[in-house]
């Protein structure tokens, strides 16, 4: 069953794609790779991507089977080749928020 995740990743402003000219060649071809490592490591859709230009941090939203096909997606796009990656499984507020009250009762 699939579950959302936060894909949290971060670079030195050294490694960062603006900067450095490797980076920048892994960067322009990263929708292609991601698409292409997407379906066979259970990876069902990309909810969001968000980048924190001045931070040199990334926050992807995925929905996934588990966090290793987003380990794997990570180095077969390139995004673990000049990020440090944190995954972290995400609960729904309102989903949260239920399973709290409900256990109040």
């Amino acid at each position: 069953m699939a579950q959302l995740f936060g894909v949290f990743a971060k670079h030195s402003p050294e490694s960062c794609p603006l900067n450095n000219a490797t980076n920048k060649e892994v960067f322009s071809k990263l929708d292609k790779r991601m698409e292409q490592a997407m379906e066979k490591n259970g990876v069902k859709k990309i909810v969001g991507f968000f980048f924190s230009v001045l931070e040199h941090e990334w926050t992807i939203i995925v929905e996934a089977e588990n966090a290793h096909g987003i380990e794997n997606l990570c180095i077969e796009s390139g995004i673990s080749a000049f990020n440090t990656v944190k995954i972290v499984p995400l609960t729904d507020f309102k989903v949260a928020f239920d399973k709290i009250r409900g256990s109040q009762h």
